[in-house]
Parts: structure tokens; sequence; C-alpha cells
């Protein structure tokens, strides 16, 4: 057996993979695979061979080479963070020296630039939803559901396609969330993203006509009874669902299009072509709005933290979007009148 310094760089990522494939959901492993694949690929175009020709030396020239290709700064800040993890396991595993992750250079990257600015607005998600309430040949549809229970729970796209129809309790109004990794639909923070949410009856009101109406009947290849079923009877995909939300998100469903399109004719109105209306919203701009709403409503912190499943730090950097002029009149403002001195 080779001794583990002896390592190729690809045989050393395939085994930390397989590693991490334990406690990491199967998303943050295809992150993982693909920003270590270029590391890899670098390595073999650099005719390194094995785990101790790596030094300082190396890691700088790889992040010159990722910087000179023009990258984004919190891509290339991912990229370096992922390698310093790798670096850090096989130092563990003693494949390399003591201390060489910390040769690794992660960049530093403003704030401003490491959160994502595009979100469904607030006031916009209101507008979708009250029209998708208020008329009949919308209501209780899978667009209608899915942006419906997106915006309330603030929940990630892999926690709400993971749903069975059991985990929705319509008589004590609340959903549960479950890490079922065994049969396809992990949480991205495993058993520590499980959870149930609170409903309110107008919520639980659209999803009961979704399952009385809309809902096919249908099993997933494990026998269960997902949430969101696709007209072929299966348990509805990513790709899928992240379809329905940019159709449930286009602001044409409950008023004219900003973009003077016609509806009728417009190519975005379709399935394929949804993601590409400029007004559309992916599942993840969607949590975004429901934390920032959450917060905007009056949500505390830690209680807006447990309900999305996301730390009050992370919650701060990549999610809230209100301006400092919207954090002051909605969320400090109204606790003013506590200063008063009689």
């Amino acid at each position: 057996m080779r001794a583990p310094e002896d390592l190729s760089p690809r045989d050393a990522v395939d085994r930390y993979l397989d590693r991490r494939s334990t406690e990491l959901a199967e998303s943050s492993i295809r992150s993982y695979r693909y920003r270590l694949k270029l590391w890899v690929e670098w390595c073999e175009d650099e005719n390194i061979e094995s785990l101790e020709e790596l030094s300082g030396w190396t890691f700088e020239r790889f992040e010159a080479f990722r910087s000179g290709q023009g990258i984004a700064s919190p891509t290339l800040h991912g990229e370096m963070e992922t390698l310093k993890g790798h670096i850090e396991y096989l130092e563990r595993i003693e494949a390399v020296e003591d201390g060489l992750a910390e040769k690794v250079h992660v960049p530093d990257v403003p704030d401003s630039e490491m959160s994502r600015d595009t979100m469904l607005r607030p006031e916009d998600a209101e507008e979708l939803i009250r029209y998708y309430r208020t008329h009949d040949h919308v209501y209780g549809t899978r667009f209608h559901v899915a942006l419906e229970l997106a915006f309330h729970t603030g929940a990630r796209l892999g926690a709400l396609r993971g749903l069975d129809r059991r985990d929705y309790h319509s008589d004590e109004q609340f959903v549960e969330f479950v890490h079922r990794p065994e049969t396809n639909t992990p949480l991205k923070n495993q058993r520590s993203g499980e959870r149930s949410v609170s409903l309110l009856s107008e919520v639980c009101d659209a999803v009961d006509a979704y399952i009385a109406r809309h809902r096919p009947s249908g099993h997933d290849e494990f026998g269960r009874s997902p949430l969101f079923v696709t007209f072929h009877e299966n348990r509805v995909s990513e790709n899928a669902f992240r379809a329905w939300m940019y159709r449930a998100t286009q602001p044409c469903v409950a008023g004219a299009c900003p973009h003077q399109y016609d509806p009728k004719d417009c190519d975005f109105r379709r399935h394929s072509t949804a993601s590409q209306c400029p007004s559309s919203r992916a599942p993840h701009h969607v949590r975004t709005g429901s934390i920032t709403w959450h917060r905007d409503r009056g949500f505390p912190a830690e209680v807006t933290s447990e309900r999305v499943n996301a730390s009050q730090d992370v919650i701060e950097k990549h999610y809230d979007k209100a301006s400092q002029r919207e954090r002051m009149e909605l969320r400090r403002r109204p606790h003013l009148e506590k200063l008063t001195i009689d």
C-alpha cells in the first residue's frame, strides 16, 4: 500500500469527498466536487503527481491562476476556502506536513460582495400571494402553493421538494421538515435541519385546496407519497421545482408586465424559458425575500433563525436585505416609545 504522502491530488480528493459524503448533503458534496475538480485539473496540468510536492508556493500559483481567469471575488473565496478544508483533512490523516493548510490563502471579500442582492421583494411576494388567494383559476395550483409555502416558511428548495403528504398537518397547522437521505431527500443541515414550522390558516387553506383539487396522486420510487407531485405522478425534481417557482413569481401573473411583453405570446411564459424572465425569481431568491420579510414583520432574530434553519450570523450576512432606512423604520422605530422618560 502506498504511503499517504504518495497519493496523487486526484486520489486525495476522491478520498476526502468519500469521507465527507457521510456528513454533508449531496448538494454540498456536488459543490465541493466541482471546486476541487478545478484544483485537481490544475495540478495535473502542472505535473504535480503526489501530495509531497505541495507547498505554499503551489497554493499561491493556483490562486493566481484562478484569479487571472477573471472569476468573481466570492467565487475565488469559496474555492480557496474549500481547498483549505481539504488540506486540513490531509493534515489529519498525516498525508501532508502539519501547518500546510495555513499556507492556503483565503482572500477576504467585502460583505457587500459576499451578499446576494437579488431576492423576491416582500412587497412583490405579497402582491402575488394576494392574487393567488383571490382568483379561483390559480388558487391552490402547484405554482400558488409552491410560492405560498416557500415564502411563508423561508425553507430551502431541497426541504420543500422533500416534503411528503404525511409531513403536512392541516388540523394542527404546521409542516415538518425531515432529513431522509436514504430515500433521496436529505436536508442541507441533516438532522440539525429537522424542524416543525407553524403555518397560518390561510396558508393551510391553500395547501388543502391543492391536495383536494390539483395534486396528482402518486408515489416516488421509494413508495413515499410526496406533497409536490408532477403530472407524471412522481416527486418533483429540483429542476422542475425551480421552474415552478420561476413561473409562480412572474409579475404578469398578478398585473401588467414591467418589461412591456404581452403575456399571451411571451416566450418567458413557457416552462422551459421561465427562468429567462427578468423579473422571475428562483427558490433561493424567494427564501432571501422571506427572511427579510420575517425580520421586517418583527420576528425576533432567534425565532427567524430556528424557523428557516440558518444561523443569525448567516441571516445577517447573506439573506437579510433590508436597507438601513428600512431597518430603522420597520424594526427599531416601533420600539422607540420604550425609551420615553416619564
